[in-house]
């Protein structure tokens, strides 16, 4: 994995659109069924939006019906972290990227993987890297 990317706040407002600042670096969520990825079936690599790490193969993405993409396991599992949420009233796991920390979304225990995971992951947090032979 590439060196940790550390940036200050101004700076990150500077680089990412108001609602990706939002949700990446202050832990916010887009409303369901709105980001551009929910019914993405284009091949290729999820990338964080914020710093370019590798995170989600389109190999691995479904139809949860939860408004938001949803994966059955990182493409790399050193390239994202899990970290207890106890906000809002609930007790989730958030994913971050490991490289930059930025906010994904969270994961759950109801996916159809052989692991039952659903990484439920905001479409502003992600940039969608085609595969060659969809370019």
């Amino acid at each position: 994995m590439d060196t940790e990317v550390r940036k200050s706040d101004q700076e990150w407002k500077q680089e990412l659109t108001p609602e990706q600042y939002t949700v990446l670096r202050q832990k916010g969520t887009e409303r369901a069924f709105t980001g551009k990825y929910v019914n993405c079936h284009d091949d290729g690599i999820y990338k964080c939006a914020a710093c370019g790490t590798e995170l989600f193969s389109s190999e691995t993405k479904f139809e949860s019906g939860s408004g938001w993409p949803s994966f059955t396991e990182p493409a790399n599992r050193a390239n994202v972290e899990l970290h207890e949420d106890r906000t809002h009233g609930m007790l989730r796991t958030e994913v971050t990227c490991r490289r930059c920390g930025s906010h994904l979304g969270h994961v759950f225990d109801d996916g159809p993987g052989t692991a039952g995971e659903r990484y439920c992951i905001n479409s502003v947090s992600l940039a969608l890297d085609p595969a060659p032979n969809t370019r």
